[in-house]
């Protein structure tokens, strides 16, 4: 992958890695995203974040020991944990003095007219200098409530396609994609670059999920199918070590890289 003509990129992080396994916020984690994010746009690239975690966080300030199954308790959940997580983001982007901005979305503002009003929303903020952090509106946003389906992924996806982004990085509790389970398969194979989305790649996916966050690798390779159709390369790294941003922009192969059409 050629970086050096990468601009604009779309970084995606799960609750999985903004938090301990117990729920709770993981600090030292989250600082040193923002600080490796931070860097990377004070070199002269946008960014816009997609972060998931606010029924997460909620959970565990509610002091629930995980993540609730009904719809009203994932709403509340929801309500109170987006408060801490632009709490967190807006404190810790200010050290390095980055401007967050919050914007909540749901799948059907982006399927409609509304769409170019998130359109102009975000190129303005990304052109004032500001850090888009975006999220599902997961107090409204029923039906993917519902249907438990880790739609940040996707909504990552097709914000790289709002912002007309150069790469997707969707940051995991995974090191990318592999032909197997590696969490079942001691011999699963990491694959180093995708250029299409076969039957076997879909077989391999599986079920994903921690208590505490839904999204899995079926629900990445949505988010690829979208990117790639739209010409965007997309790139599966491990979140738990946020330099990997580094390696990334250094040149360096690392994670699964889905190849867009272009």
């Amino acid at each position: 992958m050629n970086t050096s003509s990468i601009k604009r990129i779309v970084i995606k992080v799960g609750t999985s890695t903004l938090t301990h396994p117990s729920g709770q916020l993981n600090i030292r984690l989250v600082e040193e995203l923002v600080k490796v994010i931070s860097d990377i746009k004070n070199a002269g690239h946008d960014i816009a974040l997609v972060s998931s975690g606010a029924i997460g966080l909620g959970a565990a300030k509610l002091g629930l020991k995980k993540r609730p199954s009904d719809t009203p308790s994932k709403q509340a959940c929801a309500a109170v944990g987006q408060c801490e997580l632009m709490n967190m983001y807006d404190k810790l982007f200010n050290e390095y003095r980055i401007t967050a901005a919050q914007v909540l979305l749901t799948k059907y503002v982006l399927t409609d007219e509304r769409r170019v009003n998130v359109e102009n929303t975000l190129e303005t903020l990304l052109s004032m200098g500001a850090v888009p952090i975006i999220n599902e509106n997961d107090v409204v946003a029923i039906d993917e409530l519902e249907l438990e389906v880790g739609e940040n992924d996707s909504l990552a996806a097709m914000v790289a396609c709002i912002i007309k982004a150069d790469l997707l990085i969707i940051m995991s509790d995974i090191d990318g994609m592999y032909d197997k389970n590696p969490k079942l398969y001691d011999n699963a194979r990491l694959i180093p670059r995708i250029t299409a989305l076969t039957d076997e790649l879909w077989a391999a996916a599986g079920d994903a999920g921690s208590a505490l966050g839904t999204g899995g690798m079926t629900t990445k390779l949505h988010a690829a199918g979208i990117a790639m159709e739209h010409g965007i390369d997309m790139l599966i790294i491990n979140g738990d070590r946020p330099k990997n941003l580094y390696d990334v922009f250094d040149g360096k192969e690392i994670g699964t890289l889905f190849v867009g059409g272009r």
